[in-house]
């Protein structure tokens, strides 16, 4: 733990570390993933972001890279990253503040040393769903659980834990993706590619939950949902089935 980790700093204090290397690849790999996900239409103006965790030796809980406040993962490139630590949120490299959101990015790395991206999204369907009165997103089809692998925890509105990151503690080891009434959700993942997948198949349950609804509805029936004992046994089957390991 080097001096930096060592004293308190304030978030989105420029601070030099020479150790500290901006590397094109990973900024690349950045930049295609925020694409992807504007192409989907997850993204709606400047909120929302993504993070991506390094390993650095003179950092123990790793290096962010993250999008900079001011525009948004469409319209971004290389040039509007930054890169800052983990436990104070100083910038490392670059020359402009991070946003809010930032804050609970860093309580997640934190707290979560097995994830390496996470992804916040004002996701619309998500947002008119639970505005529409549904308490729950619950599964249709077999993906969900088998990708997303815990359950996901869902947050009333007057919690906003990207400007009090407080009760993350409480619940962020038991869930990989937090659903925020009135907000979006935000995802946790291995790595970004796992991570990305994990939104996409939350964000595809969302719009399977609003057809099913729907079709029920003009049939006078109920959804055939997925059980929570169904569920719970896809979650810990997870790897198993999304990763199996080649047979020698």
């Amino acid at each position: 733990m080097n001096d930096v980790q060592s004293a308190a700093y304030s978030v989105n204090q420029k601070v030099t570390d020479a150790s500290v290397i901006f590397d094109q690849t990973i900024a690349q790999q950045y930049v295609l993933y925020a694409h992807r996900l504007a192409a989907r239409g997850y993204v709606q103006a400047a909120v929302g972001n993504m993070v991506m965790r390094v390993a650095h030796p003179n950092y123990r809980d790793g290096i962010c890279y993250v999008k900079a406040q001011g525009v948004s993962l469409e319209e971004m490139t290389i040039d509007d990253l930054v890169i800052t630590d983990v436990l104070y949120g100083i910038i490392l490299f670059g020359d402009r503040a991070t946003t809010v959101g930032h804050q609970m990015n860093r309580e997640i790395l934190r707290l979560r040393p097995d994830v390496q991206c996470v992804i916040h999204l004002h996701h619309d369907e998500t947002i008119a769903f639970l505005a529409a009165g549904y308490e729950k997103i619950r599964p249709t089809g077999l993906t969900l659980p088998y990708l997303m692998q815990k359950p996901l925890q869902y947050l009333p509105a007057h919690i906003n834990v990207e400007e009090d990151v407080g009760p993350i503690r409480d619940f962020i080891a038991g869930t990989n993706a937090i659903v925020m009434k009135r907000h979006g959700f935000t995802v946790l993942g291995r790595n970004v590619s796992e991570c990305y997948a994990r939104v996409n198949i939350l964000a595809s349950e969302v719009k399977r939950n609003i057809i099913a609804e729907q079709l029920a509805a003009v049939r006078g029936q109920g959804v055939d949902y997925i059980s929570d004992e169904e569920v719970g046994w896809m979650a810990t089957h997870g790897d198993a089935v999304m990763y199996p390991e080649l047979k020698k």
